[in-house]
């Protein structure tokens, strides 16, 4: 038809993964720059500087080399913007600058960030980005703030040297990213709440999605007037926090290469950020490679549930994982619906689910084969971990990122942006359908089980 652009990225499912896998690539050249490196003169090659630039747009935090030795401050500055980038949304904050310079937003614009902040309505687009905007920057202030006093009190450098890390630290926890200018991550402040415990909250409020922030804003602490997404995000938030923390302590509790050697107030501490932390956050205040198996595993299930919907955390989300537990008991109890806090779920909204949760098990399944058959000198469960780490968006490691092979590096780099984009927004982008299916088969009852 004339006039009708039909070009592959003309959807904005596809432009989502163009202009994201772009802004990957721009930001590995930046950082292969020699004036990115921290002696100015060797510049980065090539695979470790995209593997890199992707792990911050994707606020994943898988890092092949250390953050704090290899990169100068300009390097640290584009790790950074691309984080902020990444957390936010670039086609949000494409729009949020839309809004400011011309004053309108154009329909491909707002069918991109309704896709990417998961809103299911259009009206009133534009102040739902302000407030996204002003959300994101008082969150990021106050743990600046409140991360640099702690920094400098627990004689973390110079006042600027505590500044830039408290700047760094807030944007990259509140974004879900667990990039740390420390080059052994949190672990030289795990006996200081100061430092843990303004981290853990803002990777829990930046974790649970803006929807849920700004329903608490209207509604207050009263869960009878919370909508179904809040209470299913916030119930199953707190399960798996408590349930997390209390598993990783039992796993953990006697284990001298972690929680073993400290005091038990800091046993306690270091548990709970040990289960706050696989919300897809990443930073680490304990050696995970010298975890026991049953910690790891745990530590894999909650990086692959994640975090909330609309928010810069990955995971298949704690919604879908909840929902699933509802379908499950009422196909347990041969249930005709399924009712969650006295409403019915639609069969559509299940299928979402199923498809979502099956689409991320299955991407760590391929993921796992293809890293394993690149990198066959690296122990499974390693890979597995790696894997579920790159696809979750989550960035823990058992140090063994930087022994892949380069092609293994350039696979996980591809996992970060799936699971940072989501395997339903890459399904749809290919087998995107232009008109419905007019077709109605005959119903057919195949054995299950």
């Amino acid at each position: 038809m004339a006039g009708r652009n039909t070009s592959w990225w003309a959807h904005p499912t596809r432009l989502i993964i163009v202009v994201y896998t772009t802004a990957a690539l721009v930001g590995g050249l930046l950082l292969a720059l020699p004036l990115a490196t921290e002696d100015g003169k060797a510049a980065a090659d090539l695979t470790t500087a995209v593997f890199t630039s992707t792990s911050a747009v994707t606020v994943t935090g898988l890092a092949v080399v250390d953050t704090g030795t290899q990169w100068s401050g300009f390097g640290e500055a584009v790790i950074l913007a691309l984080i902020q980038l990444g957390g936010f949304g670039i086609t949000t904050f494409a729009s949020v600058f839309a809004v400011l310079v011309f004053r309108r937003l154009g329909l491909r614009a707002r069918l991109a960030t309704q896709l990417e902040q998961n809103q299911m309505t259009m009206g009133n687009l534009r102040p739902l980005v302000r407030n996204i905007a002003v959300f994101y920057l008082c969150a990021e202030l106050l743990g600046a703030v409140v991360l640099t006093v702690a920094f400098l009190r627990a004689g973390a450098g110079s006042f600027g040297e505590a500044l830039w890390a408290g700047v760094f630290h807030s944007v990259s926890a509140f974004n879900n990213a667990g990039f740390s200018t420390f080059a052994d991550g949190l672990t030289g402040f795990s006996a200081d709440v100061g430092v843990l415990g303004p981290v853990m909250v803002l990777i829990v409020v930046g974790g649970i999605g803006f929807p849920v922030v700004l329903e608490i804003f209207r509604t207050g602490f009263a869960a009878r007037r919370w909508s179904i997404h809040t209470k299913l995000t916030l119930g199953a938030t707190g399960a798996l926090l408590v349930l997390g923390a209390v598993g990783f302590a039992a796993f953990e509790w006697s284990n001298p290469g972690t929680l073993g050697a400290m005091p038990a107030p800091e046993r306690f501490l270091n548990a709970a950020f040990g289960s706050v932390t696989p919300r897809t956050a990443g930073f680490n205040s304990i050696d995970y490679g010298a975890a026991g198996p049953a910690a790891q595993f745990l530590t894999a299930v909650l990086m692959l549930i994640g975090g909330g919907s609309a928010s810069a955390a990955g995971g298949i989300k704690v919604t879908t994982f909840a929902l699933l537990a509802f379908v499950i008991l009422a196909e347990l109890r041969s249930d005709p619906q399924v009712n969650v806090f006295g409403r019915r779920i639609s069969e559509a909204t299940q299928r979402q689910a199923v498809a979502v949760a099956l689409l991320g098990v299955g991407s760590v399944a391929l993921g796992t084969l293809a890293v394993a058959a690149t990198s066959s000198a690296i122990d499974l469960g390693a890979v597995v971990f790696e894997v579920i780490s790159a696809v979750g968006t989550v960035g823990l490691s058992l140090g063994v990122t930087a022994e892949f092979e380069p092609a293994s590096q350039w696979l996980l780099s591809g996992l970060m942006l799936l699971g940072r984009l989501g395997p339903v927004t890459f399904g749809t982008a290919l087998v995107l359908r232009r008109r419905g299916v007019l077709l109605r088969y005959p119903e057919g009852r195949p054995l299950i089980g």
